[in-house]
């Protein structure tokens, strides 16, 4: 297969090199009580043309959350909004308004639920069962559950337009994409909105869809593809971590000033139920003023709530299984799930010291052959504190082992559970990461970056236990190098946050409130074949060429310098594509011909056709590059001919192997 770029000189008419994917940014960008939505809304007359509402999506892992605020003719001190209720079904026939919409979706067999028992206030016959309903029935029957489907989206192995969910569903069972699960969560929350809203079309307002920020470039790109499905293709994206931040400045109603001090590097830490999400802010000044500058963001880490279920089911199978008795895994499923109600109940509650699990058998009734134990609150401590935040030096790293060749489907989490281990690589690894910063000043002798405040988001850290270890372990690497303790930022709604924040982001753009600045979070490089003679055993050299520096913000575009390459059109070819969170100073056309694995990461490969334009299939285009951040926070990447101007835009939406 040839490769998409290569150099082109007098001689060059040989096929190219090979080259491949993503890259991408998006905005860098915080939380009060929710006022639930009554339904009882003012009106307003549509013919003013502008957006009446800035609305906030959450679109979560394991929930979504929907905000919003009235933005026109309002000044800040206005500036107030609301989380709506979501009205969804619970169970068949029943419907009810709650502030969360779980991220779950069921495949319910034909038989299984009764003609128009699934109507809402919108349909009469939803095409999918969706949020509280489905987590209800999928905690009864998992092989019909899908879940995780964020996960799934940024999952560099598989196709997300492909129906892959459940990914453990017998062969009987119709499956959905990641991405239809996405789109499906979606729909109902815009329909939702327009039950509620009906003189408020949601296309015409101001929306905001966060995504975690360590998000790649094609799920970003497949968040959007969705928004568009369901005709939000005026919405833009905005990194969960900073809608964190915005939630908790919007709530602080300005007093955030008095809580944060020039010099001060604020450590967001993100656990949700799929992943964590690890970002660092600084706060400097600017002619007097305070200012936010997100400065580092961490790896996209499968690491959260799922897999602190998982292991306390594991616990509990443990304590059921005998030597002629083993749980089966559609009981180990369900298992989970229990064990997730559970856990929360524990946490919730300080009066509950155990649970009761009960496990059906199948062909058994659940009151006589069911298995029967409990979860205790010393076993949730033990297994979610001790084996997700033990107390490890700064100097540890996550443990890396080598992995089979041969693995059933699946996500790829991180090997390593020690959420603290994962958190002492990135504050190492981003020691520098303020060097540019005048009022930002480390001790010479650090070996870390040393954060002197903290923001919690995500509903794992609503557990007052796993919220006081982490700031422990943090505070004892401090002390260690004659650092102050950090503090915590308090009074964040680790539920409802997100969606807050990223309503607040949407006024922050009509030029009110304060602004983080960010752009992209990583640098970002395309790979560059050499044009080489064939050498047996010598694979083409490839250079990393920048095409998107660090902190290069939406809406901007970049020119690379002269240099000229030949694009190969026509037929399929591969893009390769690295980002860098560590390289800062390279601009856009530096020329990396090596780097080591903790300076680039290589994203995943794609494969695409460009289209012919009239020219020959295979043929080698002499072009110049050039990459813009858009508007909605995704990276394009343009080759121009430089003989007639055509333009051939590559897109990432290419997970599901559609050419750009």
């Amino acid at each position: 297969m040839k490769g998409l770029f290569g150099h082109v000189s007098n001689e060059d008419t040989q096929s190219p090199p090979s080259v491949a994917p993503e890259t991408i940014a998006s905005t860098s960008e915080f939380e009060s009580q929710p006022n639930v939505d009554n339904y009882a809304q003012p009106q307003f007359s549509a013919d003013h043309g502008q957006p009446w509402f800035s609305v906030g999506i959450d679109l979560g892992t394991t929930h979504c959350v929907l905000s919003y605020a009235k933005i026109d003719g309002v000044e800040d001190a206005e500036f107030s909004q609301q989380v709506m209720a979501i009205p969804q079904l619970s169970a068949p026939g029943s419907v009810e308004d709650k502030l969360q919409l779980p991220s779950f979706l069921y495949l319910a067999h034909s038989a299984e639920i009764a003609e128009g028992s699934t109507a809402l206030p919108w349909t009469a016959r939803p095409q999918h069962l969706v949020g509280e309903i489905a987590r209800n029935l999928g905690s009864k029957t998992p092989i019909r559950l899908v879940s995780s489907a964020k996960s799934w989206l940024c999952h560099a192995g598989v196709d997300c337009k492909a129906p892959i969910l459940p990914a453990d569903a017998p062969d009987e069972i119709e499956r959905v994409s990641p991405f239809q699960a996405t789109t499906a969560y979606l729909q109902h929350l815009v329909d939702a909105w327009h039950s509620q809203h009906p003189d408020a079309p949601l296309a015409q307002q101001d929306v905001v869809i966060t995504v975690p920020a360590s998000f790649d470039p094609a799920a970003r790109e497949l968040t959007v593809e969705a928004a568009r499905a369901v005709g939000l293709s005026q919405a833009i994206l905005l990194e969960e971590p900073q809608a964190a931040l915005y939630s908790w400045i919007e709530k602080s109603h300005g007093d955030w000033r008095k809580q944060a001090e020039v010099g001060d590097i604020i450590l967001v830490i993100d656990v949700g139920g799929g992943t964590t999400d690890l970002s660092l802010i600084a706060v400097t000044q600017n002619n007097g003023n305070l200012e936010l500058t997100r400065v580092a963001v961490g790896d996209h880490i499968l690491l959260g709530g799922d897999n602190m279920d998982l292991a306390l089911a594991y616990t509990v199978k443990a304590k059921l299984e005998t030597d002629d008795k083993r749980l089966e895994p559609w009981q180990i499923q369900a298992l989970t799930h229990s064990c997730r109600d559970a856990k929360e109940k524990i946490f919730n509650h300080q009066d509950i010291d155990n649970v009761p699990i009960v496990v059906a058998n199948r062909g058994s009734s659940l009151i006589g052959g069911a298995l029967r134990t409990e979860l205790t609150r010393d076993e949730v401590n033990r297994v979610l504190v001790e084996g997700f935040l033990p107390h490890v030096s700064v100097g540890d790293r996550p443990v890396s082992r080598p992995r089979s060749g041969l693995r059933t489907a699946g996500l790829p989490y991180a090997q390593d559970a020690a959420i603290t281990r994962h958190l002492a690589a990135f504050l190492t690894k981003q020691l520098t990461a303020t060097d540019e910063l005048n009022d930002i000043n480390l001790p010479i002798h650090a070996t870390f970056l040393h954060p002197t405040a903290v923001l919690f988001n995500g509903g794992v850290l609503k557990a007052e236990g796993l919220a006081q270890r982490l700031m422990d372990v943090l505070n004892n690497w401090l002390r260690a190098e004659q650092a102050p303790d950090a503090r915590l930022l308090g009074g964040a709604d680790l539920d409802l946050a997100v969606a807050r924040g990223a309503t607040y982001y949407g006024f922050v753009r009509k030029g009110k409130g304060v602004r983080i600045k960010g752009g992209t979070a990583a640098s970002d490089y395309v790979g560059i074949e050499s044009a080489m003679p064939a050498v047996p055993g010598l694979p083409p050299q490839i250079e990393a060429l920048c095409i998107a520096p660090f902190g290069m913000e939406e809406g901007t575009r970049q020119e690379l310098p002269d240099d000229e390459f030949g694009l190969v059109i026509g037929e399929p070819v591969r893009f390769r594509f690295f980002a860098s969170t560590s390289r800062r100073d390279d601009i856009a056309g530096t020329r990396l011909d090596y780097w080591t694995d903790r300076e680039l990461d290589e994203l995943d490969e794609i494969e695409i056709t460009l289209p012919e334009e009239g020219r020959k299939p295979g043929e080698v285009i002499p072009v110049h590059l050039g990459a813009a951040v858009t508007e909605v926070g995704t990276l394009e990447l343009n080759a121009v001919s430089q003989t007639d101007g055509t333009n051939w835009k590559i897109e990432f939406d290419v997970r599901a192997g559609e050419s750009g």
